[in-house]
This record gives C-alpha cells, structure tokens and sequence, in this order.
C-alpha cells in the first residue's frame, strides 16, 4: 500500500485538512481529520466540504487500493446526503467499494463526527462512481 501512501502525500487539500489515513484493506479506506475553527461554518459545525472532501477522498482510495499498479483513480460524480450538523473534534470517513468494474467503480463513503468522549455520530453519506485513468 505505499503507493497509495505516496497518492495520499501529494494530496494538497488533504495535507491543508490535517487529514491522516488511518487504516486500509482492499476495498475499503478510512481517514481523520480533526474539526478546526478554520473548517467550521458559522454555527460550529464542520463545514460540509469537510464532510465531502474527507468522503469523497476515502471512497477514492477504496476503489485504489483495488487496481493494478500503476492506475489511478479520479472521482466521476459523487453524491451527498448530509443526514446531521458535524459537531464533533473530529470526523472520520469510511470509504467501501460497491461494485468494481474494469471502466467504473462505485464506491460510498459514511462520515462520522466524534465527540470528546469519543462518540460517534453519523453525519454524512457519500455514493459515487470512480473512474480508473493512467497517470498523466
């Protein structure tokens, strides 16, 4: 998987986010990233482009960590339902692979806000096609 960590260093927003990998299995990558007054909207909340950027990323390594060396992957749609206001100290991404093809991978990604405590509440639900390319 150190090609993916190499992907995931060069990945500027990430990096801006504070956002870590925290595990991965084929099909399957989670991310953190911690809930900073710089990512809040007005109310407190992390903003929703947290959510989409952290979800949107975690189902992007998903469908990566299934392809051949050498391929990449870049996000064709993704769509989001933002089911609660992302209070938290942090949020953590869950990306899963629905179904991979040879041109197209469905993949979700489930947001979860974490309190002080450690709770877990769901935030977001992200479902998405991914489509792999060759590096430019």
């Amino acid at each position: 998987m150190d090609r993916i960590n190499d992907s995931f260093a060069r990945q500027g927003l990430m990096r801006s986010l504070g956002a870590k990998i925290i595990a991965m299995s084929p099909g399957h990558c989670r991310l953190s990233a911690p809930v900073t007054p710089e990512v809040c909207q007005q109310h407190g909340a992390g903003h929703a482009g947290l959510s989409f950027a952290l979800g949107d990323t975690a189902a992007g390594y998903a469908a990566l960590t299934l392809l051949d060396e050498g391929r990449e992957v870049m996000t064709s749609e993704m769509k989001i339902h933002l089911l609660r206001p992302a209070f938290g100290v942090r949020l953590e991404a869950r990306g899963t692979v629905v179904k991979a093809g040879r041109r197209l991978v469905v993949a979700q990604a489930e947001v979860f806000a974490f309190d002080e405590n450690g709770t877990e509440t769901q935030v977001a639900l992200l479902l998405g096609t991914m489509v792999p390319v060759d590096p430019a």
